[in-house]
């Protein structure tokens, strides 16, 4: 082994050994999220790249629908706290948001070794933030930035790599600080990627990338770890809904869940509420990340629970897909969203995912290349009022056009009707 992969391995060993430490992404919190809130993922080019984003407004939107939430993506490329700060009451404030998540620290670090000039210009920026968004009333989740991936930045050179870890692990603990002085709920993303990042890389190696093959950017597998550090960090149980078939008895099934019909162990069902669904293979997509990252564990149960099986084992069909299972797994309950990733639900959400798509990229161009443009028109034409009323008339029709694509959305979001069928094996 050269000197350059020794280093790599020794940063993925210290990686590894990393996921004993205190303060990561799995501690419990308390629910922060109440019916009928605006949620609103700001960030940098990270969040501009709407996939955590968009992962999070789906779970959010299809997996409890009930607190009936509204989410917007503020991303902006290459953006510093400081940056966010100065346009935070233009740009956010209008959406009146009751929940705010900050993913800051990337660019911050100035992707050099850290000193404590930049934890300063890092701290002040983002306390400022925070504080402003509690005088509102609003709940901050302070996010930790990510990590750089320890094969792909800077060429794998790993001394750099280490480096620039430490200096995000530096902004992370200042995040921490901002977020507990404040007494807001902290999402630790950066010790999620590095612990998971280990992970991975150990069983598919190094050239699997987490944090993208930039080393800063992630793919929908980085994302789905920031997702889950936010959402663990909102305080949500995971619970999507449980059906209990009794072979000898009633089939029951928790909210969100309806039973049609039920009749020697084949149940029809029509679910208001959907299991997370995951796109790719076990080395592609965010269904690579999965055996590495608690997320159907914590986050995602749908469990069915079989009574009185007459029989050792049993055949589970669920959409195209069969399994066998013991008579004690069913009894103890098995979850159907990490037993059958191909399920009835994945068309659907989909589709749902594709009208998200659509609505955060026009929440790009709305906020970065109008309402972010318009106090400066003001400023260039010396604060002419004709054109403050022109830019008011423009900013009611952006919002305007928001709500519609917000509608289309949510009107995608529709009961799926599926079969459970369990045989005696």
């Amino acid at each position: 082994m050269n000197r350059k992969n020794l280093a790599q391995a020794f940063w993925l060993i210290l990686a590894v050994l990393s996921i004993a430490l205190p303060g990561t992404a799995g501690e419990a919190q308390q629910p922060i999220l109440k019916p009928g809130q605006r949620v609103a993922v700001v960030g940098d080019s990270i969040t501009e790249q709407k996939q955590y984003s968009r992962f999070i407004e789906m779970y959010l939107t299809v997996c409890v629908p009930q607190l009936d939430l509204k989410v917007m993506q503020f991303g902006w490329s290459g953006e510093w706290a400081r940056g966010f700060a100065g346009r935070m009451n233009n740009d956010l404030m209008p959406f009146k948001p009751d929940v705010v998540t900050t993913c800051y620290g990337m660019n911050d670090g100035s992707y050099r070794p850290y000193d404590p000039k930049i934890g300063e210009a890092y701290e002040n920026p983002m306390r400022d933030i925070v504080t402003r968004l509690k005088a509102v009333g609003a709940t901050v989740v302070v996010g930790s930035p990510g990590a750089v991936d320890t094969r792909y930045w800077r060429g794998g050179d790993a001394a750099q790599i280490a480096a620039y870890n430490d200096n995000l692990a530096h902004l992370r603990d200042i995040a921490r600080k901002v977020a507990a002085e404040a007494g807001m709920p902290f999402a630790n993303v950066h010790d999620q990627m590095i612990d998971v990042m280990a992970k991975a890389k150990a069983v598919l190696g190094a050239d699997y990338d987490v944090c993208g093959r930039d080393g800063v950017h992630p793919g929908p597998n980085g994302h789905l770890i920031m997702a889950y550090a936010f959402l663990k960090a909102m305080g949500l149980d995971g619970d999507i809904g449980a059906i209990t078939v009794d072979i000898t008895g009633a089939t029951t099934a928790t909210d969100g869940h309806k039973i049609l019909a039920s009749d020697k162990g084949t149940v029809e069902i029509e679910s208001s509420r959907y299991p997370f669904c995951f796109s790719g293979n076990e080395t592609t997509g965010n269904l690579s990340i999965l055996p590495y990252l608690p997320f159907n564990d914590e986050l995602n149960r749908l469990t069915l629970v079989v009574k009185n099986l007459d029989g050792e084992k049993a055949k589970v069909t669920w959409g195209k897909t069969a399994k066998s299972f013991t008579r004690e797994q069913l009894e103890k309950g098995i979850n159907l969203a990490a037993e059958f990733l191909d399920n009835p639900f994945c068309e659907q959400f989909n589709k749902v995912d594709a009208l998200a798509k659509t609505k955060q990229n026009y929440e790009t161009f709305m906020i970065k290349y109008a309402i972010t443009q318009f106090p400066g028109i003001v400023r260039a034409l010396d604060n002419d009022k004709e054109t403050e009323t022109a830019l008011d008339v423009m900013r009611t029709k952006l919002w305007e056009k928001w709500e519609t694509q917000e509608t289309a959305f949510r009107a995608g979001f529709v009961p799926v009707k599926h079969v459970l069928k369990i045989e005696k094996e």
